[in-house]
């Protein structure tokens, strides 16, 4: 695999998505959790969707319960808690692990491109990977980091 664009990922009704769909614009790649701390950020990513959405970007979230089973166990309450509460209109998939030996390839190949700050895995909900127009990794995103943080990085693929 050389980029995001080799993946195919299942959706919430499982069908299968090709992230070739997505190729040459620009992507957020963010595992995801509805009882997180840091599941405000849900505002923020629906933000920077709504504003860079008619340019090609687009956010891609993934629901994990890998840490402290922060996310709901059913997918359908996991798309109402988002939308309710966040307005979420970004693409959300079914839910992965995104570490261990269930993690979903195109999370092991996330994390190999852009090792963490003191980990090659995902250490925590939230993190983050800025995919550019020809699917390569560009930026890792740890979960305190505010999406707002990151707009700038955003602007500069477009």
């Amino acid at each position: 695999m050389t980029s995001v664009y080799d993946f195919i990922v299942e959706k919430t009704n499982g069908e299968k998505q090709d992230l070739q769909q997505f190729k040459g614009n620009p992507m957020l790649i963010v595992n995801t959790a509805s009882k997180c701390g840091f599941t405000p950020q849900f505002k923020e990513l629906q933000d920077l969707y709504e504003k860079y959405q008619d340019k090609g970007f687009t956010i891609l979230g993934f629901p994990c319960s890998q840490f402290n089973n922060q996310e709901f166990a059913n997918i359908d309450e996991t798309l109402a808690y988002c939308q309710l509460n966040y307005n979420v209109e970004f693409p959300m998939f079914a839910k992965i692990d995104v570490k261990g030996e269930n993690a979903s390839p195109l999370f092991k190949f996330l994390v190999s491109q852009k090792k963490g700050l003191l980990t090659e895995g995902i250490k925590w909900n939230f993190t983050k990977f800025l995919i550019d127009g020809n699917g390569n990794v560009v930026a890792r995103y740890a979960p305190q980091t505010s999406p707002s943080k990151i707009e700038n990085d955003i602007k500069s693929l477009l």
